[in-house]
């Protein structure tokens, strides 16, 4: 998308198509965050989505055509939010490394405390991964409160000469969910993608009660040089009529490092008591195929931690 400018992002209309192409599978309620490889950038020339389930880790599934997709197998278990990225010959995955999803649940509905970082595994086939090795498991103290230790929300951009790993940081409990969300989005630098990362230890997005769109947390942020600058891709979460919501924005910036809202991407249909993204828009990929852009999300239907299902869909825009 470096070819782009802000101005060209700004003007596209995504139009956000009415299934979600995954739903919720075995005994997960979830499949959520996902991180994609296009065609031209896979070595089969295939679509290959990874993502997260509820219980059993991150998953790697595959396609044709990026819509219809089939199982090709867990990378790793005890892990969420997952970012793939190609870099040379090899594919680098970095996710959410978490307890178990016995620790999970205990922590969950308060009998212990969270414990995530943000880990690395390395392929060169997208079937064998190398062992996984920590990346970030500190925040300068931005990662802890009295709920736990959160790192979560990899996203990796080349800059410099070097690599910028983009994370969200910090536990905000959201009552209508009873579960948390990331508190803060910050950042880590480094010459190489697989050690060496200093964190700011400073956030570069925090809550911000008189803000439409984030005044409970930040959530996650997905950053995306082009010519004039960065576009970001942020959902935040935020209070409004007495429920919490999540909705897609974009964002500008020219450093990469100060972003200012743009304008509403995907948004909750609030109006639709039964649709699948009624309450929550989450996470998301923007990736390009050819002459088309198209974004992936998570999105949720209602907050109740039982009720509530996550499923992947995505929107498309022609450029």
């Amino acid at each position: 998308m470096n070819d782009l400018t802000t101005q060209q992002l700004h003007s596209l209309r995504f139009e956000v198509q009415q299934e979600p192409i995954l739903r919720p599978f075995g005994l997960s309620f979830v499949v959520a965050d996902p991180s994609l490889l296009p065609p031209a950038s896979s070595p089969d020339g295939r679509w290959h989505l990874f993502f997260h389930t509820t219980v059993r880790g991150v998953y790697h599934f595959a396609s044709s055509d990026g819509i219809h997709f089939d199982k090709v197998g867990r990378v790793v278990k005890n892990a969420m939010r997952p970012n793939v990225n190609k870099i040379g010959d090899k594919y680098y995955l970095y996710y959410e490394q978490t307890r178990s999803p016995l620790g999970n649940g205990l922590s969950v509905i308060g009998l212990g405390k969270w414990r995530s970082h943000i880990a690395l595994t390395v392929s060169e086939d997208l079937i064998h991964w190398s062992k996984p090795r920590p990346v970030i498991t500190s925040a300068g103290g931005l990662e802890s409160n009295e709920r736990g230790t959160s790192i979560s929300n990899p996203f990796l951009v080349a800059v410099d000469g070097g690599f910028r790993l983009y994370y969200s940081c910090g536990l905000t409990f959201i009552k209508d969910c009873g579960f948390c969300e990331p508190t803060y989005v910050t950042y880590a630098q480094s010459d190489y993608p697989d050690h060496g990362f200093v964190s700011a230890r400073q956030p570069i997005m925090s809550p911000d009660p008189a803000s439409e769109y984030f005044n409970l947390c930040c959530g996650c942020l997905k950053v995306y040089p082009v010519k004039d600058g960065y576009v970001g891709v942020q959902n935040g979460l935020y209070l409004k009529d007495g429920q919490s919501h999540s909705a897609i924005l974009m964002l500008t910036s020219k450093d990469g490092l100060e972003f200012a809202v743009d304008r509403m991407l995907v948004e909750p249909k609030q109006e639709d008591l039964g649709s699948w993204m009624h309450q929550y828009v989450y996470a998301s990929h923007l990736v390009r195929d050819g002459d088309k852009l198209r974004l992936y999300f998570n999105a949720r239907d209602t907050a109740d931690m039982l009720k509530g299902r996550e499923c992947i869909g995505y929107a498309q825009a022609e450029l």
